[in-house]
């Protein structure tokens, strides 16, 4: 063989040497590539997955809070929709020591009183409660040929008022009620309050304060000897002041059904003998009792309320009892008529602000029950939701034994008023009122008041 066919002899061999020795190492090589090829798109397909499962969580979170907005939506819309200047002021209560899920309330009125007066027999005392609403026992009386002068007159605020009032009932369905209201019917005690010379400051004065559970009520409030519901609609105070039964004073009541009973605080009003004066005695030892029967409907209320009390001066005592019949009879949907009769032994106390005396006392220092009697009837009459009348009567009368008591106590009294309310818009009202009234002693003198009263409440 000649060396150039040995070599080319030897160029195969070497080449099948070459492809045996990198065959291996190309195929590891390729082996790895492929394997960190794989590791990539394992992690990029874990990550696509990641990024899918996140996107169908916030479409369920998406999905669920859109069915939430429609719901609150669809409730919001099936309220009614409350109208303009009627919106809450606040949305949660105001308590911060109370039970949990008691409810707050307040409210009262504002009202000013403007008024001539003009009496027969002289002027009411400048600061008493006359100059302020009808109060029968200050008109003046005096003798033949007395001159009032001219008519003078009066304006304030007093009356205007506000109540708390704190409401809880317990998982058991038991009821608490807590409720105090004032307003500004007091004087002051420097020389700047309760006077007309500069401030007019008037003190507060506590009308109602009281607790209720359930039946129970325990506090100050009206008397349970006391239809409210039967007063009329008056620009003055009270309106028919003479036959009303008024008497706000603390007490415990129990309610139940169509039946109420109290033990209320008690006072005696005593007349001295043949004075003709009177004065109040605090000794009694036994509460005034009442009892009361209701009955309601559409067509109105009917009640019937009686009291026993017990008067005391020093060791001397009596008795005496009382009855009181009372209500509101609706004439159709614009007129109603309200009316009270009230009579009994020693009643002088709770009638008209006390316009006569419990008892008096004897020569011996005994003491004796007055008897009197006085009631109301009112016409109430509707023109529309904006213009209202009212036309009242009423009188009281006491059987004094004039030997006994003297000739300068009250023997009767009675008024009339005629009223004219206009409400412009609701819990408004500009009203007036023309009020007659008549004092009359036993002695047969007789004192007059006329009287323009006029007007403007805002309830709130």
């Amino acid at each position: 063989m000649t060396q150039r066919s040995a070599l080319m002899a030897r160029r195969p061999l070497a080449a099948a040497l070459f492809v045996a020795l990198i065959a291996p190492g190309m195929a590891f090589a390729q082996t790895a590539k492929e394997k960190a090829l794989e590791a990539r798109v394992a992690e990029l397909e874990r990550q696509v997955q990641l990024l899918l499962s996140s996107q169908q969580q916030q479409q369920t979170q998406i999905t669920t809070t859109q069915e939430q907005v429609t719901q609150v939506q669809a409730a919001q819309a099936a309220k009614p929709a409350v109208p303009a200047g009627k919106q809450p002021i606040q949305g949660t209560t105001i308590m911060t020591a109370a039970n949990p899920g008691t409810t707050f309330s307040y409210g009262g009125f504002i009202k000013m009183d403007a008024m001539a007066t003009d009496t027969s027999d002289g002027r009411i005392a400048d600061g008493s409660s006359g100059r302020l609403f009808y109060v029968p026992s200050t008109i003046p009386v005096a003798g033949a040929g007395a001159d009032g002068g001219d008519p003078y007159a009066d304006f304030h605020a007093q009356f205007s008022r506000f109540w708390l009032s704190a409401d809880h009932v317990t998982d058991s369905g038991d009821k608490f009620k807590g409720f105090v209201e004032m307003d500004f019917f007091g004087g002051g005690s420097n020389a700047l309050a309760g006077n007309e010379t500069a401030t007019n400051t008037y003190a507060v004065t506590l009308r109602h304060a009281y607790v209720s559970w359930n039946n129970w009520l325990a506090g100050q409030t009206w008397s349970n000897f006391m239809d409210v519901a039967a007063l009329p609609d008056a620009v003055d105070f009270v309106g028919p002041t003479d036959g009303t039964i008024f008497v706000r004073q603390a007490q415990l009541r129990y309610t139940q059904g169509p039946w109420s009973f109290s033990v209320e605080n008690p006072q005696t009003t005593v007349t001295p003998y043949r004075t003709g004066t009177r004065f109040n005695s605090g000794d009694n030892a036994l509460p005034d009792v009442t009892a009361r029967w209701l009955t309601k409907g559409d067509w109105g209320h009917f009640t019937v309320a009686g009291m026993v009390r017990q008067f005391k001066l020093l060791d001397e005592t009596d008795t005496g009892a009382s009855v009181s019949v009372s209500g509101k009879f609706n004439l159709g949907k614009s007129d109603d008529i309200r009316y009270a009769v009230n009579a009994g032994q020693g009643i002088g106390r709770y009638l008209a602000f006390g316009v006569g005396s419990d008892v008096v006392t004897e020569a011996d220092g005994d003491i004796s029950a007055l008897d009197g009697y006085g009631g109301f009837v009112a016409w109430r009459h509707v023109f529309s939701p904006k213009v209202r009348t009212n036309l009242m009567y009423s009188a009281s009368h006491f059987d004094n034994d004039a030997a006994i008591t003297g000739f300068g106590v009250t023997e009767r009294t009675q008024s009339m008023h005629a009223n004219v309310i206009y409400s412009p818009f609701p819990k408004l009202d500009l009203g007036a009122e023309l009020i007659y009234g008549q004092r009359s002693l036993e002695d047969d003198r007789e004192g007059d008041l006329k009287r323009l009263h006029t007007t403007v409440k805002y309830t709130f």
